[in-house]
């Protein structure tokens, strides 16, 4: 009997603070890993393709642009690390020592923070270049997009240090055997994570879509009503199509963030240790936002449909290829 216990442990010759090893049938385990695989797959390719083409095209050197190129890059860090990171923490025992655990647990404190922060960033961004085009060229330039950038990363790099910092003096203190991979959030803590990550991007992002959303919508009726020829001037200059078509994409992607990001914060309220199979559904769907994205933007631009198809070709290969016209 004991032979029997000990070979359900994940470390035999701890017997007395050993974790079980995962009861995931064999099937289960089977269908998950191969699920959330091609998920990673999918979210590393498709991100890498908006990452070289913004990063290639010159012409795709935008303010917009290049908060999209940071959203990428926090999508595809997703779909390197952390989803392959969670199916071995959920379906295997860790044997990767407490310090590689909490460097996992803090890249997925930052990363996914700056992943949010990057949504916010795109929110203002479309709420100024529609509810306020004419200074949109003097209050959003290209320069001050890659300084907001930089900022967002770093500050939710600060920011993952103090809410990891506990693990990081004292690597192991969640975990209540040896061969777990876990972080017990502390209730004050929570609620503050709760607060900046979620309650206040949200409401953020949910205020200024509307108000872009009532706008557009009235602007749209005025170039198509053509009362008088300045009416039609000032909605020539008030309501460009790539705007109009940004601002609808952006609400996609909110609709999309919402679904997948609203389980995971929910069940943070009543549950603080993320183990159980509802757990790790809710965690999943949290990471395939970072799928959906890329997605959303194949569907609404076309320039990433064209960019896809000098990719793939190996147009961008050729002599002064950056300089094509998308």
């Amino acid at each position: 009997m004991e032979i029997q216990d000990r070979s359900d442990l994940c470390f035999p010759h701890l017997l007395n603070c050993s974790c079980k090893k995962p009861t995931l049938h064999w099937s289960e385990a089977v269908l998950l890993n191969s699920v959330m695989s091609l998920i990673s797959l999918v979210t590393v390719a498709f991100n890498l393709l908006i990452i070289i083409s913004v990063s290639h095209f010159r012409q795709l050197h935008t303010p917009t642009n290049i908060l999209l190129l940071s959203l990428a890059v926090s999508d595809f860090l997703v779909g390197l690390l952390l989803i392959p990171f969670e199916v071995y923490r959920s379906t295997a025992c860790w044997f990767l020592g407490d310090v590689v655990c909490v460097l996992y647990c803090y890249l997925v404190v930052h990363i996914v923070c700056a992943s949010i922060g990057n949504i916010v960033l795109i929110s203002v961004d479309r709420y100024v270049a529609i509810c306020d085009p004419l200074h949109y060229p003097t209050r959003i330039s290209t320069a001050k997009a890659k300084c907001c950038v930089c900022v967002c990363w770093l500050w939710n790099g600060l920011y993952g240090m103090f809410f990891m910092k506990d693990d990081m003096i004292q690597p192991g203190r969640s975990n209540s055997c040896t061969g777990e991979c876990s972080l017990l959030i502390d209730y004050g803590v929570g609620t503050l994570d709760l607060v900046l990550n979620f309650v206040f991007p949200v409401t953020v992002i949910v205020v200024l879509y509307v108000r872009v959303f009532v706008v557009a919508v009235s602007q749209a009726r005025a170039v198509r009503s053509h009362v008088t020829a300045a009416s039609l001037q000032q909605s020539v200059f008030l309501t460009r199509r790539s705007d109009l078509k940004a601002a609808r994409t952006l609400g996609v992607l909110i609709v999309a963030y919402l679904v997948c990001f609203c389980p995971y914060y929910c069940y943070s309220l009543v549950e603080v240790n993320f183990t159980s199979t509802h757990a790790t559904f809710v965690v999943f769907l949290f990471y395939f936002n970072s799928c959906l994205n890329p997605v959303i933007y194949a569907l609404f631009y076309p320039w990433f449909r064209k960019a896809i198809r000098h990719i793939v070709t190996l147009q961008i290969l050729q002599p002064g290829s950056c300089e094509d016209v998308l």
